[in-house]
């Protein structure tokens, strides 16, 4: 079998599609002996290769232009063309992108419909004519893998595809989270973004579905129960703008008083975050949408405490090994958050149930049903 994946984000591994493009093309290539793999992206003057390609996966670059533009162009145009200059088999668009025709059998991974349920996502004309062009072409696809059975129920209700069409695969963490130290590389990480000894901690976006300002508002009484021994740390990208989707996190922050408890480090190297997750008392991760909700599973891998929400994907990634509150409850946040902190017992269960629950889930079990998948495509 001879497939063509799009890998329009194999160079954004900061990014959820990015990881999970790479890690399914890493394990694909190395478990199915019988598949051939090509690569297929838009080669620009920013992006003239791709880096860390498996010496067996073949690459094949099209014309590329910079922008929404050029991404729309590559994923109607050059990709679908590509596929059958190469005599492909089969095509996989590993995100929420496909093209509305196809020379060959197509499966589309929709990883969720954040950009479809949540309303200040499709206000602007172009967010709207975008998201009707991709659920159009996701109906014709003959395939679709989407990262949990939240979202499976989500793309039935709201795309009015079959149920016999899309199949729910997990995915998972990779080797690097893990429970084990490196006292010196450790050391060296914290020293780094200037963690302090004990820290709660926040890693990921933070558009507006993310809900950071609840754990803000939740940590203004974690923040009178702990004190600033044991500050918020936000990581990930800071918003440079406020808008419908961005809140003014500093404004709320001052408003509340909690410029002592709260402490920004910015963007977190890939490589770190292993570190950044095991040194965290507990990892917080309130989001009211997600496709499957990767850094709870991370945090969990690294024997981090979990509390998470209880919306979409979340409680089947935690499951019984973290609290899972409602997104809109604060309070009952907050207590979660406190009891992870200073009860010792309860620390010890959640970081050994959380070690267990991580390893239910693995990239070779999510590559082998993937290949299963592309075999219905072709029958």
């Amino acid at each position: 079998m001879h497939i063509a994946i799009n890998a329009y984000f194999w160079n954004q591994s900061h990014t959820g599609s990015g990881q999970y493009t790479r890690q399914l093309v890493y394990y694909l290539n190395r478990l199915v002996s019988d598949l051939k793999i090509t690569l297929v992206f838009p080669q620009t003057a920013v992006l003239p290769q791709l880096d860390d390609v498996p010496p067996s996966v073949e690459v094949t670059a099209v014309p590329g232009r910079p922008g929404h533009w050029g991404k729309l162009l590559f994923e109607q145009i050059h990709f679908p063309r590509a596929c059958r200059q190469l005599g492909v088999d089969l095509a996989h668009i590993p995100y929420w992108g496909g093209p509305l025709s196809s020379p060959v059998p197509q499966v589309v991974t929709i990883h969720d419909l954040t950009t479809l349920l949540v309303p200040e996502y499709r206000r602007g004309f172009k967010a709207r004519l975008y998201n009707a062009l991709v659920s159009a072409s996701a109906r014709g696809a003959s395939q679709i893998i989407t990262d949990s059975f939240s979202s499976k129920l989500d793309i039935m209700d709201h795309l009015q595809i079959a149920e016999q069409t899309i199949t729910a695969i997990y995915l998972a963490a990779g080797p690097q989270y893990s429970e084990q130290e490196n006292s010196l590389v450790d050391m060296a990480i914290l020293r780094k973004y200037d963690l302090p000894d004990f820290y709660l901690l926040y890693l990921g976006g933070y558009v507006l579905h993310k809900n950071v300002m609840n754990l803000l508002q939740a940590h203004t009484y974690v923040a009178q129960a702990l004190g600033e021994e044991y500050p918020l740390v936000l990581a990930g990208r800071k918003p440079d703008t406020v808008s419908d989707v961005f809140p003014d996190y500093d404004a709320y922050i001052q408003r509340v008083g909690l410029e002592k408890y709260v402490r920004w480090i910015g963007f977190v190297d890939e490589e770190d975050k292993p570190t950044i997750y095991r040194n965290a008392e507990t990892f917080v991760f309130p989001s009211r949408y997600e496709g499957f909700g990767l850094p709870v599973l991370e945090a969990m891998a690294c024997g981090t405490p979990v509390v998470t929400s209880d919306a979409s994907s979340l409680p089947e990634v935690v499951g019984p090994a973290g609290f899972a509150n409602d997104p809109d409850d604060f309070r009952e946040m907050a207590g979660s958050i406190i009891a992870t902190v200073i009860q010792d017992n309860l620390r010890a269960e959640l970081r050994q149930k959380g070690l267990a629950q991580a390893r239910k889930f693995s990239w070779e079990k999510t590559a082998t049903e993937t290949v299963l998948v592309y075999e219905r495509a072709l029958a």
